[in-house]
């Protein structure tokens, strides 16, 4: 039996009756923003979503199943939208993935990953060549001599060869074929999308899929890979969002989620990155190699760091999605930005939130001439709307920037 708990991502905490092992378990996962017992009243735990949107299946050996759905806030094409862009801004601009029906993350997901694996080998599995290094007893491409002395000690065969293979076998295959696979292991993939992910998983079949916990391997955006592009950004998403643990006393725990403020963060990044270019310069992501004091003992990093064409730092931007109502609020986002306006010698810094109550509000910081920018994106806009609206921000980092004398 399987019992469904829906959440909607940070709502306030809800009762639920469950089980102390399964209530423990969503403890111990951290990913949600709330799971303890009620004060109050025996068997039951209360629950909060945070950032993190998805879906978390709990099995326990004679207990039933316990499935936890934590639905976004933004509608779903929407977050396809933010992740898409974040990961090809040109690609996904000129349209959305197809969710169908599905209006909840993984259904939609898994459909969205079926039907782009289904379009990428609609001509045949993509062929290329691999690197191969065995042993072998016909000496073919080039022997690795180090190895051959670490390992067989003067031996003449067998030889330890390395070789170019034209195959299937190939990282953007093999990456589809791991999605597949982790996508029919997760909670909530409806029968119809499941079924026809099977389909494919066939035609996979002589694929090597990555084993659990090794590194995915590289594939480079080529004019040969064009038609696995979205697919496979769809299926690194998969990848990079699920897991699967055991835990002591037969406990299994699946998962998927994205947290959104990751989501949020690298999609206002790439897109600030992209509405700069008009201006020249250079754009840094998660700038690194910064730091508060003299002797760079304190480091700073920057979601968003712009540099003049010459070379000097000119705009920094963090992005924020969810507005902290506690008490901190907005102290410690304002203190981190003026942190950063003093170390890189700006005079204005922008905080970068997901909505708000007001569209822009500035701080000037008493005895400095720094002023801290508070910016609100509406995500519930459509796609050119909101990239329209981050060009009209750039524009305002780039009119303050250059009345700074930058």
């Amino acid at each position: 039996m399987t019992v469904v708990v829906s959440l909607v991502e940070h709502a306030p905490a809800r009762g639920f009756p469950l089980p102390d092992a399964v209530g423990r378990a969503l403890a111990g996962l951290k990913i949600l923003g709330e799971a303890a017992p009620d004060a109050h009243e025996p068997g039951v735990w209360r629950l909060r979503a945070g950032s993190r949107v998805g879906a978390m299946a709990v099995a326990v050996p004679g207990v039933e199943t316990v499935t936890v759905r934590i639905t976004p806030k933004v509608p779903v094409p929407r977050l396809f939208f933010l992740l898409g862009y974040s990961k090809d801004p040109h690609g996904w601009r000129d349209g959305t993935v197809d969710a169908a029906e599905h209006t909840e993350l993984l259904p939609a997901l898994a459909h969205a990953v079926e039907r782009q694996t289904d379009r990428a080998l609609g001509r045949g599995l993509l062929q290329g060549y691999r690197s191969v290094e065995e042993s072998s007893f016909v000496v073919r491409g080039r022997i690795r001599e180090t190895e051959q002395i670490r390992r067989r000690f003067g031996m003449s065969l067998p030889v330890e060869v390395t070789y170019d293979e034209f195959t299937t076998d190939i990282a953007e295959n093999r990456i589809l074929r791991t999605a597949v696979d982790r996508l029919l292991l997760l909670p909530g993939v409806p029968k119809a999308v499941r079924t026809r992910l099977v389909h494919q998983r066939a035609r996979l079949a002589d694929i090597t899929p990555v084993v659990r916990g090794q590194a995915l391997p590289l594939w480079r955006p080529t004019r040969l890979n064009t038609r696995y592009h979205q697919a496979l950004h769809l299926a690194e998403a998969v990848l990079a969002g699920s897991s699967a643990e055991h835990r002591p006393g037969g406990l299994r725990i699946d998962s998927f989620v994205f947290d959104m403020n990751r989501v949020y963060e690298d999609f206002v990044c790439v897109a600030l990155r992209e509405a700069m270019r008009p201006y020249g310069g250079r754009s840094v992501l998660q700038a690194r190699g910064t730091h508060l004091d003299e002797s760079d003992s304190v480091r700073l990093k920057p979601d968003f760091l712009w540099y003049t064409g010459a070379g000097v730092p000119g705009i920094v931007a963090d992005a924020k999605y969810k507005v902290d109502k506690r008490r901190s609020y907005p102290n410690e986002d304002l203190y981190q930005m003026l942190a950063y306006c003093t170390a890189l010698g700006l005079t204005e810094g922008h905080l970068v939130y997901a909505k708000g109550n007001a569209p822009h509000a500035s701080h000037r910081v008493r005895r400095a001439r720094t002023v801290l920018h508070q910016h609100a994106l509406d995500l519930d806009q459509q796609p050119a709307l909101l990239l329209a609206e981050v060009r009209a921000l750039t524009r305002r980092m780039v009119t303050g920037a250059g009345e700074g004398g930058l």
